[in-house]
């Protein structure tokens, strides 16, 4: 975990500051501003969530023991399988420049492209302790990608936990791949590119869902394979499939690429939103639309009734970790008919969330930035019946007679689309069962 202090600046409701209040159908919403202490992941977590997605890409983290000893924990990777990540460990030497960092680099590079022919995308991931002592992977990596090349391309991103939530991982690896995207041919038709990793049965079943609307040949990033690598341009119209990948969204823009806005594909209303925001991109009339999503979207709603039976009415207080979270209080606010006591969220981008702000039940709390303890002091005073947070907070909590739900658990699981939407109620409905198991 990483604990950052900083000067509180304000805690109140203020609009002062990115782009002012939110609103709702015209109503002001006022956001409470926290810059104090915070707790996060940092973003080298994405790395494993990432290593599943592209198949035969690798990403090597030079860093320390403690970035190492924390993917290995997260991953839960036993010791005989063979991951598609690691860590090139900096040592006493390496910190104290006895070493020449370069050199070692270049020979672990060496050594692991010799083991694993495999590999056709290597990512040199930086961490805090290589921030640190100003490392320079940017320029590593191109110096080993010319070596390299054609046969392996090396980029570079950062995951370091300073300032940063654990998310943004992510964010900075598929924004680091935007510029190397080839460009779209001059004849090519207008092209729909879905932003965001998913799990690869989410994957098919959009794919699926957009076929049958008539949009052909979506791609994806990240892609399966390092060698589809999907063009962008001006004809490329993107939807994001995650709220936390701003740097990915600017730098689409800056190839000439368009977002479609829409709401994020979490339940049965978000999943339907951010289909129809492609659809009416793309020209589908609305009676094809109803007629392809009928049916899932029928099963989905039938899927949550069991789930709004158990979680109705139950007060959720979300602390900030994940950037999911405006567009999870929406789902289960609407769909589950929970009751949202606060809302936090690291960072609030307005433009993205334009339409889960919307969406979001008049008079809840929201928050952005966080002073860990003040809000501890809400969640305590609150005493709600679940409380969404990162680890580090779950265990104070639970022992304090709260029921907590680890919110790194949303993103290593497939909650996205129709077919989803019950398993993503069911893992808010899984904490109130182990405390009744408990209790017996």
């Amino acid at each position: 975990m990483t604990a950052v202090n900083r000067q509180t600046v304000y805690d109140r409701f203020d609009d002062s500051v990115n782009g002012g209040c939110a609103s709702n159908a015209g109503i002001e919403r006022p956001v409470l501003k926290q810059r104090g202490q915070h707790e996060v992941f940092c973003g080298l977590t994405g790395i494993i969530w990432l290593h599943r997605k592209i198949q035969d890409a690798f990403f090597l983290v030079v860093g320390s023991r403690t970035c190492a000893h924390l993917i290995q924990s997260a991953a839960g990777v036993m010791i005989f399988a063979e991951p598609r990540f690691a860590t090139a460990v900096m040592g006493e030497r390496d910190l104290a420049g006895l070493a020449d960092m370069n050199d070692e680099l270049d020979r672990i590079v060496r050594q692991l492209l010799d083991r694993r022919p495999d590999i056709k995308l290597l990512f040199l991931v930086g961490s805090c302790p290589s921030e640190v002592i100003k490392l320079d992977l940017q320029r590593a990596a191109e110096r080993l990608s010319t070596t390299f090349s054609p046969d392996v391309r090396i980029l570079n991103y950062s995951g370091s936990g300073i300032e940063t939530t654990f998310t943004q991982g992510e964010d900075a690896c598929l924004s680091s791949l935007v510029p190397t995207l080839p460009p779209e041919g001059d004849k090519a038709p207008p092209s729909l590119l879905v932003v965001g990793a998913l799990a690869d049965i989410v994957e098919d079943q959009f794919v699926r869902l957009f076929e049958q609307l008539g949009i052909e040949g979506v791609r994806f990033l990240p892609p399966r394979c390092a060698g589809d690598m999907p063009p962008v341009g001006p004809k490329t119209r993107y939807l994001l499939a995650q709220p936390f990948l701003g740097d990915t969204a600017r730098a689409l823009d800056e190839r000439g690429a368009r977002r479609i806005s829409a709401p994020f594909p979490l339940g049965v209303e978000g999943t339907t939103l951010w289909l129809k925001a492609a659809a009416d991109a793309f020209g589908v009339g609305s009676t094809t639309f109803d007629d392809v999503v009928a049916a899932p979207r029928a099963r989905a709603e039938h899927a949550l009734e069991r789930y709004r039976a158990q979680l109705s009415g139950k007060r959720v207080f979300f602390f900030p970790d994940s950037q999911l979270e405006l567009p999870l209080a929406r789902f289960l606010a609407r769909e589950i008919a929970m009751e949202l006591t606060e809302v936090g969220t690291p960072y609030l981008h307005r433009q993205h969330l334009e339409q889960e702000l919307v969406l979001l039940p008049d008079g809840v709390v929201l928050s952005e930035g966080q002073d860990v303890d003040r809000q501890l002091d809400r969640c305590r005073e609150a005493r709600p019946d679940l409380v969404v947070c990162g680890l580090g907070l779950a265990n104070p909590l639970e022992a304090a007679g709260l029921t907590t739900k680890w919110s790194i658990e949303l993103l290593f699981s497939p909650v996205q689309g129709y077919e989803q939407a019950a398993d993503l109620a069911e893992l808010f409905a899984r904490p109130f069962d182990r405390r009744t198991r408990l209790a017996v």
